[in-house]
């Protein structure tokens, strides 16, 4: 089909070839058509040179593209996709091709999104929607984002993920207890902390809020100025005299809106397919010491989009 501003269809075309055969000159039919001399020439060209369908719609993609990604290439990023599970960021530096460019070949050959996928086996499991309200305060330690994000301690020898579903001997239902990590955010620099606690009780969570804060401080953030967290009792009313300590103002978020504490729902997610969910581990102990770890290396190395590519470091001044 012609684009919507085309002078010329398929039936124009044809009237040109049929008014040059009735004897027209060709300046007279550009003129009466308001289109070029030129044009008409091609036209005209065209017919006489494959006939009727010389005057069919042609697909305007260049026959030959000398700047396009060499498939060698292309084939490095999917599998680069495939087998770590890491972002256009990422794969950029590692390959030394733009960020855009590893975008655009991942939607060429039809890989989903990470978001989309399991962590563990990258398969396509569901598909999400985001929102396209963002905001992001000015200062470190203007807003910092606390939750708590449950996960399934892992049995002795592994679990389902180390044996498969079907080799696991108890019932799937003999649970073995959760661990609670505790997590706290900063929203301008997106530094993070984390910790594994035995409950999300409202000590619990007071005690970490206290150690939080003590890390942040560690590096450059003195001041926390408001705290906000969703509308669990223990943020509500168990951390208030650690925020009077610390000069805070509590945030709630509205009542079943989570994507308000976005920020560190984000990370916590990320520490599932990153960590908790990214290898296999044979014990809960061998989960847990790899956190800090991580943790560190969020902090300190691994590339944030919402920082440039930078890590959180980047965002603060050196202590």
């Amino acid at each position: 089909m012609s684009h919507r501003n085309a002078r010329t269809t398929f039936h124009g075309r044809r009237l040109i070839v049929e008014r040059f055969a009735d004897g027209w000159p060709k300046a007279h039919i550009a003129a009466a058509m308001g289109i070029s001399r030129k044009c008409v020439g091609t036209w005209i060209a065209r017919h006489d040179a494959e006939g009727e369908a010389g005057l069919r719609d042609r697909s305007s993609r260049p026959h030959t593209m000398p700047t396009r990604t060499p498939d060698a290439v292309e084939d490095q990023i999917v599998a680069l996709r495939r087998i770590q599970r890491r972002g256009p960021e990422a794969i950029s530096a590692e390959l030394g091709v733009t960020a855009r460019t590893v975008s655009r070949v991942l939607r060429r050959r039809n890989v989903p999104y990470l978001r989309d996928c399991d962590p563990m086996t990258g398969e396509l499991i569901r598909a999400s929607k985001t929102t396209a309200v963002r905001y992001e305060r000015e200062r470190p330690g203007e807003l910092v984002h606390m939750d708590v994000k449950k996960l399934g301690r892992i049995p002795d020898g592994g679990g389902w993920r180390a044996l498969g579903r079907d080799k696991i001997a108890r019932s799937p239902k003999a649970g073995r207890g959760f661990d609670y990590v505790h997590s706290l955010v900063d929203d301008h620099s997106r530094l993070a902390y984390s910790e594994i606690l035995a409950d999300e009780k409202g000590p619990t969570c007071a005690a970490f809020l206290r150690r939080a804060a003590g890390y942040f401080r560690d590096h450059g953030i003195n001041r926390i100025e408001r705290v906000m967290t969703d509308n669990a009792w223990a943020y509500r009313w168990s951390i208030r005299e650690v925020c009077d300590e610390l000069g805070a103002r509590q945030v709630f978020i509205k009542p079943h809106c989570p994507w308000q504490n976005g920020k560190v729902e984000r990370l916590n997610r990320t520490l599932q397919t990153e960590w908790a969910y990214r290898q296999v581990f044979t014990s809960n102990a061998e989960r847990a010491a790899a956190l800090a770890p991580w943790i560190e290396n969020y902090n300190t190395q691994r590339r944030h989009s919402a920082l440039g590519s930078l890590p959180p470091i980047s965002r603060l001044l050196p202590t």
